[in-house]
Order: C-alpha cells, then structure tokens, then sequence
C-alpha cells in the first residue's frame, strides 16, 4: 500500500494503454471537431477506464502514478494540454468515486468528532467529491501541501470520512510531520477498527518513528483481518527484525514472499536479518535480489555499503545513491541513503563530504523523534543520586537474588559494549542475550516505586524472579549471561539491589569518538539525543555523572570498568582480566570473537565480525573542525 515502493510497471502500462486508445479514436473519427464525436469519445473513454483501471483498486499514490502516465502519454500523442488537463481530471474523480464507492468498509453511525453546527456549514462552492479530486490533482503533481490543504477543509466537512483521514496521514508523512501523522492513522483506525489498511498504516508509522514494542499490536490486526495484506506482513516482519525476534521476522517475510514472490520489501528484510547474523553474501544477494525488481529501491541501495568497507572503485554506487537520494523519495527513505552515503564517503576519506550527509541523516530522523529534553535528563539522574547512596546499596536486602549468572555490559551505545559482550559469548560456558528490555520496562512499570526509593523486598522478589526467567529463555545452561542494553547504565542501583552478585563491565571510550561514532549511525528514534551535537554533549555529561556516581557507592568488586583503546591495544591482557572478573575460566576461543555464529542486532554487527583494528580510536580528529559542541568533552577523557 502507500508505504510499499511497488513495481509501477502495470500501472504506467494501464496509464499508456488509455492514453493510446483515446489518441486512436480521435486520429481516426471526427472527435476532435464535432461535439457528439467528442462526448461519444469521452464515454467510451470513461467505459475503458471502468474496465481496465476500476478493477485495479487503486490507492491514493498509484492513482497519482497512473493519472500521470496518462497525462503525459496524451501530450506525446498531440493531443492539447487543455484537454489532457481536463481528461487526466476525469480519470481521477472516476477512480477517486470508485474508491469511496467500492473500498470503504461500511462505518457504524457513531457521535462525530466536532459539534454538529461545524459539520452542517459545508465551505462556499466544495463539495466532498471536488476536493477528492483537488487532492488527487495534487498528488499527481507532488504538491503534498495542496493534499493535505484539501484533506483537511473535506475532513471539517466530513470529520469521520475513512479515507480523507487516512490519506491525511499520508500527506503529513510525505511532508515529514510524523507524529501527526500517526495521529491521523490512528483517528482512521478508530473511525473503522476492522479497515486493515488503517490499522498497518497506524503500526507502520509507530516503527518508523522508533514505537515499535507499540507498532506490533496494529500490524497484528492488520494481518489478522487480512491474511494476504502483503504489506503488514512485511511491515509486521520489519517490526520483529527491529525488536530482536528474527525467528518470528523470517516467518512474517517467507508468508509475505508466498503471496507476491519477490517483494522488494520483504526480500530486503530478509538481507537485513542475514547482515544481523554475520551472513554477509547472503544479504548482498537478497539486497541485488531487491534491486532486480526496484533499481532505486534506497533501503537497498542503502544497504550494500553496510557489508564491507568500500573503495573508491565503488563510485557507481555513490553516483546512484546521490541521484535518488534526490529524486524526491519520502524522507525516511532519504535518511537510509544520507548515512550510507556518509559511510562511503568515510571509508574514502572524504571527511567534509561525510559530515554534511551525517548531518542531513540526522536532521531527517530529529522530525521522527520526540524533542529531546534536557532538564528531564538531569532531573533523572538527580533523582538516582539522592536515591541509591552508598549506604542504600551497602548490603543485600531481603527479597534479592543470590545469583552470579547475570552480567551486565554497560556504557554510552557506541563505546564498546558489544565488542565486550561478543568476546564473552565466544566463551563455551557463557551466551550473549544482547539487549534485553527488561530493566527498561520493569522502570517503565515501577516507576513511582524505584525512582524515589530503593525497591521493597516484594518487588524485589518479583523482578529477581522475572529477570532469572528472562535469562533462562536465553540459555538453560549458560554459567553466565550477559545484557548489554545501553539504558541499563541508568538503572544499576536498581539492578544492583536486585542481583547484588551479578557482574558489571563498563566499557569506556574517548567521549567524542562515542557521540561522534552514534551521530554517524542510523539508530532509533527512540535514541533522541543522537540526531544533534549539542544533545549528544549534554546526554554523554549527565550520563558520565551518573556513571561517577554508580563508581562511588557499588560495593567493591562489583563493577568493573573496560577502557576500549586498551583493550584494542591489548587483547588477550583485557580479555583474561574480564573473563577473570565474571568467574570465567580462560578460553583461546574468546580471541576469535569475530568468528562466533551469533545475531548481532546492533549497529556494530559489521564491526564485530572483524578482527580487533584501532582505526576507531582518536577518529574524531579527522572531523574536529565540524564537531562544534562535542568539542568541550574533552575534560572527560
């Protein structure tokens, strides 16, 4: 549907096809002069279009694409720009009334959305059915101002009409205002709860904007009310790639590829999963499989320069990520390319270049994200200060777990911590769970119960035995398992008063090379503070306050800290201390770490799949003069 880049090749061939067949009956009759030929011409126009582009069911944008193709197949076949105009017109109202006559699922009479004075003053001289077609017009045209201006005086018309809000939804996406976006798919939902499509537009929009645990439910419904919706399978597949569940993800896919064999979409998260598990060749050949059906496909595109590091033997590829980086693709699609091409341009040296299309990345997934709040962030860490003190988490309380498997890989995202959980998964008697919610929700959930006060003894008990049941999901037999969620650093003293015993690594990197490494990586929305500099310097301070502070009241011997340059420079020497350090007897298979058969589902899957290099370490100085505000971290190296 509208987030799916589907082969237009029928559709344009529809499109042609109508144009051709109006150019011949006009060649070939006197239509052009005498008024009965021309409404005779014009009727049996109208009848084709019933036949042949009424049985596609077309949505909002391959009307758009089909309405164009015609429109330009008519000037190339001579017909004057006036009347193609006013053709190009009625081929859009009669597709456009044949989708609200024919797609909208019936709507319960239900209490409107505004007062009923607002809806009974319909506008001077509109009607539902010209700004159906003004809309349609517009879309045709690209101008998703003009879509959404005419969305919205139909919507005061008519607040609960399905389609207008959905299409809504869209144009707002197309202008990059996500969270009204997913606003109006959720109003559609809503207005017709059993309307698939509203309910894979909503979930969609959840994941693209970083909700997705949220977005799962919705595609769920989608695919329930339709088996075949093709999209929320791959929607819903894509979802489950993103929360770690790539069993699930395969099964979405491999049910997607069964209904329309060869899906860019699905194919393409199908290479996604193979990147995750280290099966490199594999996603480059799922990725050239995408690319087969869709050239320009960005998220394919995008893809390939993730798998290796490229030269400058690769300038093809840059030549064609520049130009559809440029062809007016929906923006999440462009930000897919503005990273990649930032990789490129990285890996050639070409340091300026690379910055500016970071910062393009960027600028893009800020419109995704919440605004990131400074005072929130301190007023948080404040809160962990004055609430887990030294003598708080002194000793073991009642309710805590004595256990040792636990063990904690914390740090800024993009300091290290996957390389060290990596080397501890290499181990026979360890697994790598890698980033684990629960602490996460457990907060989320326990909120005004742990932030003022160290946990009761309940509630110790439930998350101790919660956390041990998520850990032996992840491995019945490992002696140890690791987490490496990043948010976990926020929450130790939790953590600590819950699994006074458990192991924490912290892994520490020069300050700049962090934030610089996660403002040059495409993460989530949900990671808000990475999509600006000043953001990042103001999230790694209060993070390094909170980290001072866990370093000056844990218990002796509970956490220790990894520097990552040196653990770069000297392998085997960290690798001993840290095997050491969680009760781990010394393995040579931890040195290998980039040979275990693991998924990575972090940014640095490609990184730890590769023997240890210290090209990362002090990269910063390359781009010191764009750096601006991370400059002033240097006090806390």
């Amino acid at each position: 549907m509208w987030l799916h880049r589907l082969n237009t090749r029928i559709v344009t061939e529809v499109g042609n096809a109508l144009a051709d067949h109006f150019v011949a009956a006009v060649s070939g009759s006197e239509a052009g002069g005498h008024p009965r030929e021309k409404r005779k011409t014009i009727q049996a126009f109208l009848a084709r279009v019933d036949r042949e582009a009424m049985p596609l069911k077309l949505g909002m944008f391959r009307r758009a694409k089909l309405a164009s193709a015609f429109k330009s197949r008519l000037l190339n076949g001579g017909v004057e720009s006036e009347l193609a105009n006013e053709l190009t017109r009625m081929l859009l109202l009669r597709l456009t009334v044949n989708e609200v006559r024919d797609e909208t699922p019936p709507v319960a009479e239900e209490r409107t959305e505004v007062a009923p004075e607002r809806e009974a003053r319909p506008e001077a001289g509109v009607s539902v059915r010209s700004l159906l077609a003004r809309a349609d017009a517009a879309t045709a045209n690209g101008d998703h101002e003009e879509v959404a201006a005419s969305y919205e005086q139909l919507l005061r018309l008519k607040p609960r009409h399905l389609l207008a809000r959905n299409n809504l939804g869209v144009a707002y996406w197309k202008l990059g205002r996500y969270h009204e976006a997913a606003e109006q798919f959720r109003r559609a939902a809503g207005i017709q709860s059993t309307y698939p499509d509203a309910q894979f537009n909503y979930g969609t929009m959840l994941r693209l904007t970083g909700r997705l645990v949220e977005a799962e439910l919705p595609l769920r419904r989608a695919v329930k009310l339709n088996p075949k919706h093709v999209e929320a399978q791959v929607s819903l597949g894509l979802t489950l790639v993103f929360l770690g569940r790539l069993r699930e993800a395969v099964e979405c896919l491999e049910k997607a590829l069964k209904l329309a064999p060869n899906h860019p979409g699905a194919v393409v998260g199908l290479g996604k999963i193979a990147s995750l598990e280290g099966r490199f060749d594999d996603a480059e050949t799922q990725y050239r499989r995408a690319l087969a059906v869709d050239a320009n496909m960005p998220t394919a595109w995008a893809g390939l320069v993730q798998l290796r590091r490229v030269t400058a033997a690769d300038g093809d590829w840059l030549k064609g990520a520049e130009k559809i980086a440029s062809s007016g693709i929906a923006p999440t699609e462009e930000a897919d390319l503005r990273f990649a091409i930032g990789k490129y341009c990285d890996d050639n040296g070409e340091f300026e270049r690379a910055f500016q299309s970071f910062k393009r990345g960027n600028d893009i997934l800020k419109l995704t994200a919440d605004r990131y709040d400074p005072g929130a962030r301190k007023r948080f860490v404040d809160d962990m200060i004055s609430t887990y003190t030294r003598s708080a988490l002194a000793m073991p309380e009642a309710g805590a777990s004595n256990s040792t498997r636990p063990v904690f890989v914390v740090g800024m995202m993009r300091s290290g911590t996957t390389l060290v959980e990596q080397i501890i998964s290499s181990h026979p008697s360890a697994h790598g769970a890698g980033e684990l919610p629960f602490w996460a929700h457990a907060f989320a959930k326990h909120e005004s119960a742990v932030r003022h006060d160290v946990p009761d003894a309940e509630l110790r008990k439930i998350l101790a035995e919660g956390y041990s049941k998520t850990l032996e999901r992840c491995s019945a037999k490992a002696l140890r398992v690791s987490d490496k969620s990043n948010v976990n650093s926020d929450l130790l003293g939790i953590i600590h008063s819950v699994f006074p015993r458990a192991s924490i690594l912290y892994v520490r990197r020069d300050p700049i090379d962090t934030c610089l490494s996660c403002y040059f990586n495409q993460l989530s929305s949900a990671q808000n503070f990475t999509f600006d500099l000043a953001d990042l310097a103001h999230y790694y301070r209060e993070h390094q306050r909170l980290m001072d502070h866990w370093r000056s009241v844990l218990p002796a011997g509970v956490m220790m800290e990894v520097p990552y340059a040196e653990l770069v420079d000297n392998q085997e020497k960290w690798t001993r201390k840290i095997l050491d350090f969680i009760g781990l007897e010394w393995d040579e298979r931890c040195l290998e770490y980039h040979t275990a058969e693991r998924a990575v589902l972090t940014a640095s899957f490609w990184q730890v799949r590769q023997r240890l290099y210290k090209g990362s370490v002090g990269r910063w100085r390359r781009y010191e003069k764009f750096i601006g505000p991370l400059r002033g971290l240097r006090d806390l190296a």
